[in-house]
This record gives structure tokens, C-alpha cells and sequence, in this order.
């Protein structure tokens, strides 16, 4: 008997946890390291998802450890009102990385992050309307939740009052041709666009973007659209915030996503990966911005605002990337993990599209002979085979979204790593395959 199946264990959890979105993976995790997180039975699952998306330098990374043992004997937390110096020396270093978005306030979580963005945005422009994508995901919090379309909008009450949302651009489901049959992103763009113009009050503050919108299925924003996107914000007098919790600091083969575009947005978010799977994140904008913020009152009074123990955190964080070369690392091993990809889709009909950037991939599961129909049953079914060979893959099961797996390793992913999780793909496909056929055969009898 495997010792995930301890009855006491789930027992507990069925009594005492509230449940927040899906169902628990089968396994007790009792540890992690590298790439690899452990179970009951001392199993190894490759964590082809760097934990929730954020593990940027894998599980219990030397560097992360020794960095809180450190800074916890020092100063863990402080009264919000005081400053210490791993606060103000990371202040410093990712306004270099970011040349114009000088000034920064350092948060907990991403919807945290994305408030005090949206807040600050509305704040400076006087106006309170914020635009996003139709499949974004922001946070569950307040103005963040409001601005998060993919899920969760129903049975809550009224959103945000001036929440508005566009049509994500998706190139494997356009819905705006060129003659070619490709995405006519442009013209989707001023449509939408036509469509903000028509509902909105003369009151928009922001749009709030993610270069790559993870949770709504893996959607890039094809070359060109940030700009684009920047141009109709400032036609309007609204302020383009990205989100980059997933994309920053190096995932996508870039520092930052939006820097492949040289496109600098009014503000920025980071989360997630700055943390490297500890709860930091940041808000970064301009002088200007930050200022005029000030001048009218700017409040975020939270009870782990600067905190050292996170800041600290995220300049070991910067310190490796930097000397392991991680960026250069996720360009190249992104490459390799597209290519592998792109051969199961070749190889199997139900693979229906790879997409993404660096080691921020997805993988659409298709029905067979329907390619612009999601198979969300086959994705949930190669999941749990996938699991059971020991691969933990996250796939979006949301409704409307597509079954889409997010692939996200940690940076610090060997070749051989992502090797052995493409082979289990491959088997765990064929094995949904055939349980797919074997539930047909039976059905038909």
C-alpha cells in the first residue's frame, strides 16, 4: 500500500481545509529539491511547473536557503514606516535591469502587486475605468479579481464599477484573418478597441496586460501588439500596466517579456518568480508616475510592505540568475524543450498546437479530427497518467480555455531533466489515447 493513500491524512483535509479550485493532486509531497518534488513513497515527480509557476531556481536552492537563514537571524520584519538595506539595495537593482521604471514598491503576492498598480494608475489619471484581456488572470483580490476574466467572476456580486475587457489575441483560434489565414492581430485591435470607445464613460485610467497570458491558455502577444497596445493607451490618456509574474525575471529568455518588444510599460508588476517560490513581489514605475502618485496621497499601507526577509530573498535571486547566466539558459533550453514539443505534435494528432516563449510553454490538447475543439477530458486523463509516471504538468480545465498544459520548469532544468519529462509525455499520451479508445469501444457495445 502506498504511503499517499494514509487515510488519516485525508481524512483531515476533508474536514478541515476549505477547498479554493479543483481537486488535490493524489500524493502527500513531503519534500522537494531541484527540479523534483518528493511524495509519501519518496517518489520522485518532475516539477514541470516550478511549483505554482514560481520556483524560478527549482526547489531548495542553496543560494535561497542560506539567503533566509541569514537574513531571518537579522531582521525577518519591521514596522512599515522603516527601511533596511536589502529593501533598498533591490529597489536599486531591478531599476537597472528596467531603465526608466526607476522607483519601486516591494508587496507580498501578485494580486497584491496588481492593486497597488491599478490603484496607483487611477490615482495619477484622475479616471477609474481598467481594461484587460478577455482570458486574464490577475489575482483574486478586489480590483485585481475585477480585472481577471478567465475565472471566478460569478456568484460574487458586482465587479469593480468601470471594469472592461477586449478579446485576447490568440493565433492558434483567430478570429481576425489575414489572407493568409493567419492572426490579423491589428485589425482585432481596433476593433476592440472601437468597442472600449463606445462603453466607456470617458474614465480610462489603464489597461492591464499579461505579454503572456498564462492561465487563459498560454497566449502570446504576437510582435508588434505591445506597441500597438501602448499607442492606444496613451491616445487615451491611460496608463499600459504589465503584469509579469510569470514572465519576469528571465523565463521567457528575456530579463522581462516586454523587453524582446522594446516596449517599456508605465508600470510593472512582478511576482512569483522574483520569489523564487517565497511571497515577494514588486511594483515598478517612473519618477514621473511615482511622484505625481505621492503629490496626490498615494496610500498601500500593508502589513508586509518592505519587509528584509522577502527582499533579501530576491537579490539571491538576481545574484544567480545573473551568475548561473539563466537567462541566456531559458533562451536556450526553451529551444529545446519547443523542439521536443513540437515533435509530439507532429507525432500525434490530439497535440493541436505548442506555443509560448523560453520555458514558458503550452501544450493544447485537441479533439482528433477536430483541431479547433479542446479536448478537456484526454488533457485531464494525460495529466493523471503523467502523474502516475512520475510528471507533474499543470493544464488548464477551466471552461472555454482549451485544455492547454502549462509547461514551466525551473530555470536550472537540465537537458537530461527535460528529456526524461518529454519521454513521459510521450507515454502518458499514449496511454490517454488508448484509455480514450477503450472507453469509446465500450460505450459503442
Amino acid at each position: 500500500m502506498s504511503k499517499n493513500d494514509e487515510r488519516a491524512f485525508w481524512a483531515s483535509a476533508e474536514k478541515h481545509l476549505i477547498r479554493y479550485g479543483g481537486t488535490f493532486d493524489p500524493v502527500i509531497i513531503e519534500r522537494a529539491e531541484g527540479s523534483f518534488v518528493y511524495d509519501a513513497d519518496n517518489r520522485p515527480i518532475l516539477d514541470f511547473t516550478s511549483g505554482q509557476m514560481s520556483a524560478l531556481l527549482g526547489h531548495s536552492h542553496p543560494r535561497i536557503v542560506s539567503a533566509v537563514q541569514r537574513q531571518i537571524g537579522k531582521v525577518a520584519h519591521l514596522f512599515s514606516g522603516m527601511l533596511s538595506r536589502p529593501v533598498v539595495e533591490l529597489a536599486e537593482r531591478l531599476a537597472a535591469l528596467a531603465p526608466g521604471l526607476d522607483r519601486t514598491l516591494l508587496l507580498s503576492t501578485g494580486a497584491e502587486s496588481n492593486e497597488a498598480a491599478i490603484r496607483m494608475a487611477k490615482l495619477v489619471t484622475g479616471k477609474h475605468e481598467i481594461v484587460a484581456f478577455s482570458k486574464s488572470w490577475h489575482g483574486m483580490t478586489g480590483a485585481a479579481a475585477s480585472a481577471t476574466y478567465s475565472a471566478g467572476r460569478k456568484g460574487y456580486g458586482p465587479a469593480t464599477v468601470g471594469s472592461l475587457s477586449i478579446p485576447a489575441p490568440n493565433s492558434f483560434r483567430p478570429r481576425f484573418k489575414n489572407a493568409d489565414g493567419s492572426l490579423d492581430w491589428l485589425t482585432e485591435l481596433d476593433d476592440a478597441f472601437n468597442l472600449i470607445d463606445s462603453q466607456s464613460t470617458g474614465s480610462l485610467a489603464a489597461f492591464i496586460a499579461e505579454p503572456i497570458l498564462s492561465s487563459g491558455g498560454m497566449l502570446e502577444l504576437p510582435r508588434g501588439y505591445l506597441a500597438a497596445l501602448k499607442q492606444k493607451c496613451h491616445e487615451r490618456g491611460m496608463l499600459l500596466i504589465l503584469d509579469e509574474a510569470q514572465t519576469g525575471i528571465g523565463r521567457t529568455g528575456d530579463m522581462f517579456a516586454f523587453q524582446r518588444d522594446d516596449v517599456t510599460p508605465d508600470i510593472l508588476t512582478l511576482s512569483k518568480t522574483i520569489g523564487a517560490g517565497l511571497p515577494l513581489s514588486a511594483v515598478m514605475t517612473t519618477r514621473e508616475i511615482e511622484e505625481a502618485a505621492h503629490e496626490r496621497g498615494f496610500l498601500f499601507y500593508t502589513t508586509h510592505v518592505s519587509d528584509p526577509l522577502p527582499a533579501a530573498v530576491g537579490l539571491a535571486v538576481l545574484d544567480v540568475v545573473e551568475e548561473e547566466h539563466l537567462v541566456e539558459r531559458a533562451r536556450y533550453l526553451g529551444e529545446k524543450l519547443f523542439d521536443g514539443l513540437s515533435r509530439l505534435r507532429h507525432r500525434y494528432e490530439c497535440v493541436g498546437d505548442v506555443r509560448g516563449r523560453g520555458l514558458l510553454l503550452g501544450v493544447e490538447i485537441v479533439k482528433v479530427g477536430q483541431s479547433n475543439s479542446s479536448d478537456h477530458e484526454l488533457g485531464s486523463t494525460i495529466a493523471r497518467e503523467a502523474l502516475s509516471r512520475g510528471l507533474s504538468m499543470n493544464i488548464v480545465k477551466l471552461p472555454g480555455m482549451g485544455g492547454v498544459f502549462r509547461i514551466a520548469p525551473p530555470l536550472t532544468i537540465s537537458e537530461e531533466e527535460i528529456d526524461l519529462g518529454l519521454r513521459i509525455m510521450c507515454d502518458s499520451i499514449e496511454a490517454g489515447l488508448a484509455a480514450t479508445a477503450d472507453i469509446t469501444s465500450v460505450a459503442a457495445q
